[in-house]
């Protein structure tokens, strides 16, 4: 009888404790808007998300001036996208109100954390913790063990990866960790990018005159070195940049986050392909190209050509301000400016380059050529198909003739489905794996 006793004792004490431990995939701490799109997004990747917020609902929302956006206002990222959307949506009555494409962004503070309360709360898989400050972190394993307050009692969250989105990076410091170190400056960084803006203040030292640097947010600048599975958000950024910036930095992070719970992995073994692909799908940018409307039904094939370096974007300067960051998707394609990429990509293709030798301007031909060369697709067989489906399937506006200089954008589209470069691996400098 004392045995049975004490056995139900132990069991209702383990079953108690259990209860005041939640296990997660991704934990999420902080109040700020990148910090909702971490959690957001992370649990739209299919992993169970815990948002804790240590106070109540998006502070950085109240007060009764109206709110006015216009930083990277025009780029309808993922989240920011969406979010800028529905505040459209919402005051489209409003007489005068501007809901004109180019207009910045104006919400009341109470709109702004409606419409994103809204948007988590018909989230799957996440759970939000209001007025629940953490109380101490500790590493179990490769994961996370947080405490926090809740109604005066303590619980505790078991989490695969910690996303800290605190001001200050609190998490960082209780954690013993560096904070993700200046990055030195590394021309293929952009093939890394996670976010995408104009302007935006990141530390990279020795950036050079093209200014491509301060247009994109490279995944590694987002990795706690040395603490598996901690990533910050733009708080990281010397200075705090735009809402829409906030936004896709945090989605940014909670898809990597998300990918090293789901993978059982860990910061050091991201996938920079799979994460990049996983924010297209949730309409992501990867780089803020200005004159490439998102609505375009090859928007992802000339993003995903821009990230390899085949194809790079252009700085469009007016007077002293680096004003736009261009594809220029009807100009042509030069020869030189892909042969680099191409040899880094293909190790054999100098073969074929010294044996076509192309001209200046590459030409639809020259483009054909090389498909059959690297695919091994008969090239008459293939010609032909791609002459009945220039118009048709692809809808390109020019005629198809093999002498035509090839614009930017068809050969973004043709090279991104037959040759596929955004299929080859890239480590978290942007070097080329073969």
């Amino acid at each position: 009888m004392v045995k049975k006793l004490f056995a139900l004792i132990v069991i209702f004490y383990s079953s108690v404790a259990f209860a005041e431990t939640i296990k997660t995939d991704v934990l999420v701490i902080g109040s700020g808007p990148g910090a909702v799109a971490a959690a957001i997004q992370s649990s739209r990747s299919k992993l169970k998300t815990v948002l804790l917020v240590n106070s109540s609902w998006m502070p950085a929302f109240q007060g009764k001036s109206m709110i006015t956006v216009d930083d990277n206002c025009t780029i309808p990222s993922g989240i920011w996208g969406e979010f800028r959307k529905q505040v459209h949506q919402f005051y489209k009555n409003k007489p005068g109100y501007d809901t004109t494409y180019t207009s910045p962004l104006q919400f009341e503070p109470f709109a702004g954390a409606g419409i994103l309360k809204k948007i988590a709360d018909t989230t799957s898989r996440l759970t939000l913790k209001l007025e629940a400050p953490y109380k101490s972190i500790e590493k179990d394993g490769t994961g996370w063990e947080v405490a926090y307050t809740q109604n005066g009692k303590i619980f505790y969250i078991k989490a695969k990866t910690l996303i800290d989105a605190t001001d200050g990076n609190e998490l960082v410091k209780l954690a013993g960790a560096a904070f993700p170190p200046r990055l030195a400056y590394n021309d293929k960084l952009y093939r890394t990018s996670i976010a995408a803006g104009n302007h935006l203040a990141i530390p990279i030292t020795g950036i050079q005159a093209d200014a491509t640097e301060s247009r994109f947010i490279p995944m590694s600048l987002l990795v706690v070195k040395n603490a598996d599975n901690l990533f910050v958000t733009e708080n990281v950024l010397p200075n705090r940049p735009a809402l829409p910036m906030q936004m896709a930095i945090g989605q940014g992070a909670g898809t990597m986050a998300a990918f090293c719970a789901f993978y059982k992995t860990t910061g050091k073994y991201l996938k920079v392909r799979n994460v990049q692909s996983e924010l297209l799908d949730f309409t992501g940018y990867l780089l803020p190209f200005d004159d490439v409307n998102p609505k375009d039904r090859y928007f992802r094939a000339i993003q995903q050509i821009a990230v390899t370096g085949l194809l790079k974007g252009v700085v469009k300067k007016e007077g002293n301000d680096d004003s736009q960051y261009l594809f220029m998707p009807d100009s042509v394609v030069y020869t030189a400016e892909i042969k680099p990429a191409l040899t880094e990509i293909y190790s054999r293709v100098f073969i074929w380059f010294n044996r076509v030798s192309p001209g200046s301007k590459f030409t639809t031909g020259n483009l054909l050529s090389l498909i059959s060369e690297i695919t091994l697709a008969e090239p008459q067989l293939f010609q032909a198909t791609m002459q009945k489906e220039w118009k048709t399937k692809y809808k390109f506006k020019s005629d198809f003739d093999l002498s035509h200089a090839i614009t930017r954008r068809e050969f973004a589209i043709l090279a991104n489905q037959f040759l596929n470069p955004f299929a080859r691996t890239v480590d978290l400098t942007g070097r080329m794996i073969n």
